[in-house]
């Protein structure tokens, strides 16, 4: 069923689609078979939306990442965005151009990922997570509520990080301009976990089963297994 006042340009719309009132799908987009989309979303061309997903009110999804004349960093990406199997985007999502979702993801709503991300299966990007700019996410894990993945981070399989936890990728504050190669954000490995409102500092490593205690301040690598906690983080347990 497509409303009659939604605008659609595309043909390549499976079966079963439902696109409700004042939404825009673009042509050049794919829309798969069983997919919802509600009212006032905007899906651009260059978009594939696979089977089963539903998409709620207000989503942009394709959006094109802009500096103003602002960013340090020049946006390099592709126009188009992935978005897998049985996938359910919340209210008021952005996602940028050039973003891979896996399947059984669940996107909050007013959560943002930028361009060139890549999020894995079965993973949870809870209300109001921003991703930024070319991070990625592996399987099977949870980012709570209003926390940050900075640019250029690794997050690896099943990894829990808890509400309000930020990450920085620029030793510099941005005093020195943008370099890739220096400009990194923390890597966090398989089957860590990250506490309430803890602080990951730039280029560091999160040990596979790690344990980081909420309002921690990581400044340094942390070992697989073991336990940090305090300002800066210091370790209370190893492995």
């Amino acid at each position: 069923m497509i409303s009659e006042k939604a605008i659609v340009e595309t043909e390549d719309i499976g079966l079963n689609v439902i696109i409700m009132e004042f939404s825009i799908v673009r042509k050049g987009s794919k829309i798969g078979d069983n997919v919802i989309i509600h009212p006032n979303v905007v899906i651009e061309s260059g978009v594939i939306i696979e089977d089963n997903v539903e998409v709620f009110p207000g989503t942009y999804i394709g959006k094109v990442p802009k500096g103003a004349g602002a960013l340090a960093r020049k946006p390099v990406f592709n126009e188009h965005v992935l978005i897998k199997k049985n996938c359910s985007i919340g209210p008021n999502a952005v996602i940028y151009y050039d973003v891979t979702i896996g399947e059984d993801t669940l996107i909050g709503d007013g959560a943002s990922i930028r361009e060139k991300c890549v999020i894995g299966s079965k993973c949870i990007i809870s209300r109001y997570v921003t991703i930024n700019y070319e991070a990625t996410v592996g399987d099977r894990t949870k980012i709570m509520d209003l926390s940050h993945i900075t640019g250029n981070s690794v997050i690896g399989n099943d990894v829990f990080i808890s509400l309000h936890v930020g990450s920085a990728n620029d030793n510099a504050i941005g005093k020195e301009g943008y370099d890739h190669e220096r400009i990194m954000g923390p890597r966090i490995n398989d089957g860590a976990v990250i506490g309430l409102g803890a602080s990951l500092l730039p280029n560091i490593t999160i040990g596979k089963d790690s344990i980081v205690g909420a309002g921690a301040v990581v400044t340094k690598d942390v070992l697989d297994g073991a336990t940090v906690m305090g300002v800066p983080a210091k370790v209370i347990k190893s492995n």
